[in-house]
């Protein structure tokens, strides 16, 4: 059983609104007093739930407000330095996946995303000791949704494809990129995401794939 971490396990989206308000208050002033909701409205923005660049976004929103650039970079290296204080898991992730390791589930992560980040955000949230491996794309030099990420995670894990679930909450890079190494894909049900036409299942919360195994 594989599993995508953020949206997945991890809740991103009130990591990031948390943090984006406590940038407020360090960085308004300069950025000539910008209310803290606009402000941190416009960031989830440009953010896009984790597939905008975030280099990108610092700097969209200081040229936006005439800021000098340098300040984008300082922005940049601040987010990554509180990132590890901000969110946590959903609530029935721990339980869940104890459950599926005493099934006796191999469990594994793949995630998109830099090293640092993500190994360190698996060692804060206390991951580590539930999971058999961790693939991370920028340790591994590929991202989902290619082929070959998948596969690779299937060569880990010692599973055939046609023995493995994926499961995720993005349409292309966990649902279709699973789908297309021939796993069983499971999609995350997240609102701000199209539902993909080539999910085995939809699940709202991951408690619910437990139901999903009992009837497979």
């Amino acid at each position: 059983m594989f599993l995508d971490l953020d949206g997945t396990l991890f809740d991103r989206d009130s990591a990031v609104r948390a943090l984006f308000t406590e940038q407020h208050g360090v960085f308004a002033p300069e950025l000539g007093e910008i209310e803290r909701e606009p402000f941190v409205e416009r960031l989830l923005e440009l953010d896009a739930h984790g597939l905008g660049d975030k280099r990108a976004t610092y700097g969209t929103l200081v040229l936006e407000r005439g800021q000098n650039p340098a300040l984008a970079e300082r922005m940049l290296e601040h987010f990554y330095e509180i990132y590890p204080r901000h969110g946590a898991l959903f609530a029935d992730v721990p339980a869940t996946l104890a459950e599926l390791r005493g099934r006796g589930l191999v469990l594994g992560v793949l995630t998109n995303g830099r090293t640092a980040t993500q190994a360190d955000k698996l060692r804060r949230l206390g991951l580590e000791p539930l999971l058999d491996l961790t693939l991370i794309s920028e340790r591994e030099g590929l991202r989902k949704p290619g082929r070959r990420f998948f596969e690779l995670a299937l060569q880990r894990a010692g599973v055939p494809a046609a023995e493995a679930w994926h499961v995720g909450d993005h349409p292309m890079a966990d649902v279709a990129g699973a789908s297309a190494a021939g796993l069983t894909a499971i999609w995350r049900r997240v609102p701000y995401w199209p539902e993909p036409a080539s999910a085995a299942a939809s699940i709202d919360a991951l408690a619910q794939l437990l139901g999903l195994l009992d009837a497979a």
